[in-house]
């Protein structure tokens, strides 16, 4: 069975090189330089329903590859992609949420209050942080990080901050900064829309 498995899996990586061979090198290529060359245009990630972020449309050959690794890949545990839950919503990005489980997603969340929490004269700090690692998962942990304070309510009298949270999911980092507002006397901050 293994012998098998090993069998089919050097057959698909054969056919894939033989593929590769066929293509100019501007095309096996003009990934990596691709974005940079073109201003980035096919870089801007759309969202699915869920706010995800959704990668660029890919080619066919990119499909059946990623076809043929991704079955090899479900067999040995497959990758997870997960929905934001709603109740975290006002508190974390869907570019985050995305990569944590729910449980995870809830972590963040604290995280986030915890670091926005007033100094005292009911403004958060810039530079408070929190951290976290998850309790479900060995290889996630996270952190947000205030690192930006506007002074001066704005013209509808709401108090902004930025918030960057960082996500590390099997050694990728990912980094979202997020636009945080309240309205006095409220403490809490939420995401602005």
């Amino acid at each position: 069975m293994i012998a098998g498995r090993l069998k089919s899996i050097g057959l698909a990586a054969a056919v894939l090189a033989l593929a590769g061979l066929a293509v100019p090198a501007q095309a096996q290529f003009g990934g990596i330089l691709g974005g940079a060359i073109r201003g980035g245009a096919n870089a801007a990630a759309t969202t699915d329903s869920n706010g995800c972020p959704k990668g660029r449309k890919r080619s066919s050959g990119s499909r059946i590859a990623g076809g043929i690794l991704g079955g090899a890949a479900s067999g040995a545990g497959g990758v997870f992609s997960y929905v934001p839950v709603a109740q975290f919503t006002d508190q974390i990005s869907a570019s985050i949420a995305c990569k944590l489980d729910p449980a995870e997603q809830e972590q963040a969340a604290n995280a986030t209050l915890t670091a926005t929490r007033s100094d005292g004269s009911g403004e958060a700090e810039v530079g408070s942080a929190s951290e976290w690692t998850s309790n479900t998962r060995a290889d996630v942990s996270g952190s947000s990080t205030v690192v930006a304070r506007n002074d001066v309510a704005d013209s509808d009298g709401l108090q902004c901050i930025t918030v960057s949270d960082v996500i590390i999911v099997k050694g990728e980092e990912t980094k979202a900064d997020k636009r945080m507002c309240r309205r006095p006397p409220a403490a809490r901050y939420a995401i602005a829309v």
